[in-house]
């Protein structure tokens, strides 16, 4: 399988140089040139495998220049015992009749980026040793939050790799900044932005395609890559746990094999629900994909006008890895939608950057919609669906998954739809103990992130995950804080005390 540029489509890559590059030379990103196809007879046969095993034939598809033994590897090194306190690893947790939460944050550090970012490592060190690289790798990392943290997590002392994470400095959870700031390793920098997500992800960008900065590199003896969902090996891995949803339903008779479900995201940068895109476009049977917003809507405005505008009023909320005004992953959902114009893609990011904003035709409008329902939630909505589901259920979510439940009860009440739906839950709730204790009706005023998880365990009866609480005295290695405009300069400070 080769891969190919959404801004260039004759700039051609295998699976190990697409996932060591990132991005392509002009800033595009890469996707694959044919998705393979999932039959029913190949879902059946994975129906009763454990998700280890769903994996393996998942990624065998896509990366045909490792072999078989090395997916084997990689799977079982990211997967395997000890690294998630699930044993099925993204379990689904039923809500009434119709809905089931994914869960996705059993990893070790309590979100859904762990799903991809204990594999990422793996494939990108058997993809440098198999082709021969021969060069130090720079990752570099913009984070709305969790990303960070699992980045820093799972390339942690991998030898032959720096790592770089830049975060927004108030656009985090205090717990989140607290994760990454007391980050152990040699090999890691993390840095705060004087800015939102989207400055540090521009500013990671900007980085990725300078011509001094890339020199500057080579003469190090080093090149970069990316952790984000900019690289196809942070997306590829979020593609099977939508298959292994599937294969639960079906193997624990929720559904019959071939019915259709629905699927429902809470996003910001557009990875996430382009990843069950993918696999629905591989033939996983989903009827409609909900596109789960808080109130930065803006891709709840891009599905119902094709009007694209991050030219709008940027807020902080409780759910802050969705606080995102440029969805980088959407990119490659236009590349499809315009049947692989490249040149249109690059017309459209052209005007997202000096303008900011693009609209599309109506003929692609007409294809978005086909695909993909909408909403958003304001914050009084999460912190009403946050104590809906606990009353309701007794069961405790954050607030991420709080937005995503809120839009997928106005979509239900707005359609009738009663297919099955999998909601994606992408955060254990105790990595925002206040929001979530705030919105269970209990007082947070004076007290720390670690008194607010104790009242939330008493209150609700969970309790806070080891790594969390672990956090607690530990000393914070990384204080520094620049401009948005600094970006190369803590670049270079970076890689001077890595």
């Amino acid at each position: 399988m080769q891969y190919q540029s959404t801004r260039n489509k004759t700039q051609k890559a295998t699976a190990s140089q697409a996932i060591l590059q990132g991005l392509s030379a002009e800033g595009g990103l890469f996707v694959p040139e044919t998705l393979p196809a999932l039959s029913a007879q190949q879902l059946e046969k994975m129906i009763d495998l454990p998700y280890v095993q769903r994996a393996q034939a998942i990624l065998s598809d896509f990366l045909t220049d490792f072999t078989p033994e090395q997916i084997a590897a990689c799977v079982n090194k990211a997967y395997g015992p000890g690294k998630f306190s699930n044993d099925t690893i993204a379990p689904l947790a039923q809500l009434g009749q119709e809905a089931y939460l994914l869960e996705l944050w059993h990893g070790p550090t309590c979100a859904f980026k762990d799903m991809a970012l204990q594999l990422l490592p793996q494939l990108m060190t058997t993809a440098a040793r198999q082709t021969g690289f021969g060069k130090e790798i720079v990752i570099l990392v913009a984070t709305s939050g969790d990303t960070g943290k699992a980045a820093l997590e799972g390339f942690c002392n991998v030898p032959g790799i720096r790592i770089v994470v830049f975060y927004p400095e108030e656009g985090v959870s205090p717990l989140q900044k607290l994760q990454m700031a007391t980050q152990e390793g040699e090999n890691v920098f993390v840095a705060a932005i004087r800015g939102n997500f989207d400055d540090a992800q521009t500013g990671v960008k900007r980085l990725f395609t300078s011509p001094e900065v890339i020199g500057k590199l080579q003469r190090q003896n080093r090149a970069f890559s990316s952790a984000n969902s900019m690289n196809w090996g942070r997306l590829l891995p979020q593609i099977v746990y939508y298959v292994s949803a599937y294969c639960d339903l079906v193997r624990d008779e929720q559904i019959a094999l071939g019915d259709p479900i629905n699927v429902c995201v809470p996003t910001g940068n557009f990875g996430n629900i382009l990843a069950a895109y993918y696999a629905k476009h591989m033939g996983l049977p989903i009827r409609k994909l909900i596109c789960a917003s808080n109130q930065n809507n803006v891709l709840t405005d891009f599905i119902r006008t094709g009007v694209y505008e991050k030219n709008r009023p940027f807020y902080l909320t409780t759910s802050p890895s969705m606080d995102i005004l440029i969805s980088s992953n959407l990119e490659r959902l236009l590349f499809h939608l315009l049947e692989e114009d490249d040149r249109a893609v690059r017309d459209l990011m052209a005007q997202l950057q000096e303008k900011g904003r693009y609209t599309v035709s109506p003929e692609v409008l007409r294809r978005l919609q086909e695909e993909f329902d909408c909403g958003y939630c304001e914050e009084a909505q999460t912190a009403a669906t946050i104590q809906r589901l606990f009353e309701t259920y007794s069961y405790l979510c954050d607030t991420h998954t709080a937005v995503a439940v809120s839009v997928y009860a106005q979509y239900r009440a707005r359609t009738g739809d009663e297919t099955k739906t999998v909601i994606a839950s992408t955060a254990n709730p105790f990595k925002f103990p206040h929001a979530v204790l705030s919105a269970l009706g209990q007082e947070t005023s004076g007290l720390d992130e670690f008194q607010v998880a104790q009242k939330l365990e008493a209150v609700s009866g969970s309790q806070m995950p080891a790594q969390l609480a672990g956090l607690q005295g530990k000393p914070v290695r990384f204080r520094e804080i620049f401009s948005k405009d600094q970006m190369e300069d803590a670049l270079d400070y970076a890689l001077q005390n890595l």
